[in-house]
């Protein structure tokens, strides 16, 4: 398949209700749906790494709805973490007693989500880039945390996600220690975080990062803030899973 389709012609995400055929085109990914005959669809994704998905779909009417959306980056290269470990591009000094707000870039992932029946099943899920779909440990090699890894660049505002690719991602940081430090990474469960599209945007539940003082120990705390937008929200597929609490790390 053609890995040069100008970004202008990518599919948007949404809803999208086929009668006879559909083709969208993704980074490095293409999908075809056809109707194979009365009530039931054929369903063909292939992408640049040669991977050749094929479903057949039944459907109770003679037309077949589907949603494409982002979705949080938790099953490939395999579904093994509910933690992503971003980082960040440029380091965030914190002078003491200080709090700055950044948008960073988070990766995602695509899932297709069959509509009927008032509900939405999981039909399909993939990344449009493997290359950069990996792992990385935190913290010590037989105790640290397996983590989904990302370098990610610091941006202007939410309207700068690569379609398909990644989300923005807005990070409210604080110190509250009495000296200064530089944050380099980000480490947090985001099993919890909404994510949110528009036409081929993305964005994800934000994250509060503070530096504080715990017993005699200086950490990481970071939660998940939920954000308000006009954007639709996505479905969302990833099984349970367990979520431990960790210190977060600094430099």
């Amino acid at each position: 398949m053609s890995t040069e389709t100008s970004e202008s012609a990518f599919s948007n995400y949404g809803l999208y209700t086929i009668r006879d055929n559909l083709e969208l085109f993704m980074p490095n990914t293409e999908i075809k749906i056809e109707r194979m005959g009365p009530n039931v669809f054929s369903y063909i994704r292939n992408d640049s790494e040669s991977n050749l998905v094929k479903k057949i779909i039944p459907v109770k009417s003679d037309q077949l709805t589907i949603e494409i959306s982002p979705i949080r980056p938790l099953n490939y290269p395999a579904r093994r973490t509910s933690y992503v470990y971003l980082e960040l591009e440029t380091p965030v000094f914190l002078s003491e007693n200080s709090a700055a707000t950044i948008f960073a870039r988070c990766p995602i992932e695509i899932g297709v989500f069959l509509v009927h029946d008032g509900h939405k099943d999981s039909l399909d899920c993939f990344t449009c880039d493997p290359v950069n779909s990996r792992f990385a440990l935190y913290g010590a090699p037989d105790s640290g945390t397996l983590c989904k890894y990302a370098h990610s660049e610091i941006v202007e505002s939410y309207e700068d996600s690569t379609p398909y690719i990644d989300a923005v991602l807005e990070i409210n940081l604080q110190n509250e220690l009495d000296e200064g430090h530089s944050v380099s990474k980000i480490i947090f469960p985001i099993f919890d975080n909404s994510v949110y599209y528009k036409d081929s945007k993305a964005i994800i539940d934000s994250i509060e990062a503070v530096l504080k003082k715990k017993l005699t120990l200086e950490v990481f705390d970071v939660s998940k803030k939920s954000i308000q937008t006009d954007w639709t929200l996505s479905p969302s597929y990833v099984r349970d899973m367990v979520v431990k609490s960790i210190d977060m790390g600094v430099d």
